[in-house]
């Protein structure tokens, strides 16, 4: 235990605390259970650990361990903790929960029998609590931690330090939010570098590595996660990475389930399957019509690649610019709102508001029939009436 002690010390040392997501003020750090799953590299060992260097001083309260520690092939996850609580441990952190087998099962002796003890792990994107051997869905509280919005981007590249609007405040003040935001910088600047390599907060680490460091990390969860967490055999993952390169080619991509079975070799049923795995894992959204076909199997009506970052770094060429600029709403707007395919437009959110998404010559033709419908524009810094700038929906959150 005192290995793992130093190790968390040296953490705790380098963790700086001078940018912090507002991710952490949406958890309420009150509940004795707490899981924050999220796709790799969104940063939720910097959140974890910014939260105790905020509240805690080094010392026998708390620790942090990291589950995928070799210290825990020989040693058990209940023991420690066991230890750690009779020494007078209030808070004990445990990142990459998954990596530890049974760790459901030890989670929920450990909240069982030491009830004092604050517990907050972290996990896999794919990670699901119905799944455990032991009912931990009564007990613990989850959080889902999407990668940067280009609000947060911003800051991170100490630019400027915006506050987050509601979709409401948007959709009825946006002309005067991108005035006051263009007062203070040029929005569409830094936008293109946003779109390239800004939603995974790693890029910070090397700039010129990102995609290098991002292929290693999709590597990881086509080879490691998903055949982990999902009964995906080795041989059979060659299927998932084309499957990934065919919609990352997409202009988007409307998915004829006979055409993708042909050009992958999966047959239908497992391409459905595979397809929801891909979802689960955060590579790839998927829009239905309404809200019922939203996680199930049904055939979703498009297909998007789950961030920008991801599009630059699957595609061989320049990725079409139209799928970038749906992708980036999709992927900004799904993390406050429901999304959904509409039938007149690109996308409808809460089943109210309708959207198209187009370049700075885009007409409202498609859309001047229908209430509640708004134009969203690339390329422009301010908007009129119900003609938004693509970018202002970086600031949701």
């Amino acid at each position: 235990m005192n290995l793992l002690r130093q190790k968390f010390y040296e953490k705790y040392a380098d963790t700086q605390t001078n940018v912090v997501r507002n991710f952490i003020n949406h958890i309420d750090w009150t509940n004795r259970l707490i899981g924050i799953k999220g796709s790799r590299g969104v940063g939720k060992t910097t959140l974890l650990l910014q939260y105790i260097k905020q509240n805690f001083s080094p010392d026998n309260s708390v620790l942090y361990v990291s589950l995928d520690d070799f210290w825990f092939a020989e040693n058990r996850l209940y023991d420690l903790a066991d230890q750690f609580y009779k020494k007078g441990g209030k808070l004990l952190t445990l990142d990459e929960v998954h990596r530890y087998p049974n760790w459901s099962v030890e989670l929920k002796n450990i909240y069982d029998n030491m009830p004092e003890l604050k517990i907050v792990f972290t996990g896999s994107s794919l990670l699901q609590l119905r799944k455990a051997k032991a009912d931990l869905s009564r007990r613990a509280v989850m959080y889902e931690m999407p990668g940067l919005s280009y609000r947060e981007f911003l800051g991170f590249e100490n630019i400027q330090r915006f506050e987050a609007y509601s979709l409401d405040e948007i959709l009825e003040n946006h002309v005067q939010i991108a005035i006051d935001i263009k007062g203070k910088i040029k929005p569409l600047a830094y936008f293109d570098d946003y779109l390239n390599f800004g939603y995974y907060p790693f890029y910070l680490e090397n700039k010129k590595s990102f995609h290098s460091k991002l292929n290693e990390v999709l590597l990881t969860v086509l080879e490691i996660d998903i055949p982990q967490f999902e009964s995906v055999q080795t041989a059979n993952i060659i299927y998932l990475k084309k499957l990934l390169k065919i919609i990352s080619r997409s202009v988007p991509f409307k998915p004829s389930m006979n055409v993708l079975s042909q050009r992958t070799g999966i047959s239908l049923n497992t391409m459905k399957t595979y397809i929801k795995y891909l979802h689960d894992a955060n590579l790839l959204s998927l829009l239905h019509f309404d809200e019922k076909g939203i996680n199930s199997l049904n055939k979703p009506e498009k297909i998007y690649l789950e961030n920008t970052n991801l599009m630059y770094n699957l595609s061989e060429n320049i990725p079409d610019l139209g799928n970038i600029r749906e992708t980036f709403f999709l992927n900004q707007t799904k993390n406050t709102q429901v999304v959904c395919a509409s039938k007149q437009a690109d996308f409808m959110i809460n089943n109210k508001f309708t959207f198209e998404v187009g370049g700075a010559n885009k007409t409202k033709k498609q859309i001047q029939e229908i209430s509640n419908s708004y134009i969203v524009k690339d390329n422009i810094e301010i908007g009129t009436d119900n003609v938004i700038p693509l970018w202002v929906f970086g600031f949701l959150y």
